[in-house]
C-alpha cells in the first residue's frame, strides 16, 4: 500500500458521495456565515474577522460541539461576567 497504513479502505467512492459532501459543505458554509453577516450588518462593518467566527461558533450549540477542539487564531474568548460582579437590580417604588 503506497503511503497508507493497512486497513479496510474502499477502492472506489460511491457516485453519491461527492454530491453528499457538497451538500454538507454548503450547509456548513451557510451556518458559519449567517451569524457573522448579521453581526456585520448591525455593527456596520465590512469584513468578517476571526473574532466574528469565534463568536458565531461558540454561541451556536451544534457548531460549538462540532468544533470544540478547534482553536481560532485571533478569535479571543467569549465574554463571561460572574453574576456576583453584576450590579444589583433595584425595584422602582410606585408613589
Amino acid at each position: 500500500m503506497s503511503g497508507r497504513e493497512r486497513g479496510n479502505y474502499a477502492e472506489r467512492v460511491g457516485a453519491g458521495a461527492p454530491v453528499y459532501l457538497a451538500a454538507v459543505m454548503e450547509y456548513l458554509a451557510l451556518r458559519f456565515s449567517s451569524w457573522p453577516v448579521t453581526l456585520l450588518v448591525t455593527t456596520r462593518r465590512r469584513r468578517i474577522i476571526p473574532r466574528h467566527l469565534q463568536l458565531a461558533i461558540r454561541n451556536d450549540e451544534e457548531l460549538n460541539k462540532l468544533l470544540s477542539g478547534v482553536t481560532i487564531a485571533q478569535g479571543g474568548v467569549l465574554p463571561n461576567i460572574q453574576a456576583v460582579l453584576l450590579p444589583k437590580k433595584t425595584e422602582k417604588k410606585s408613589a
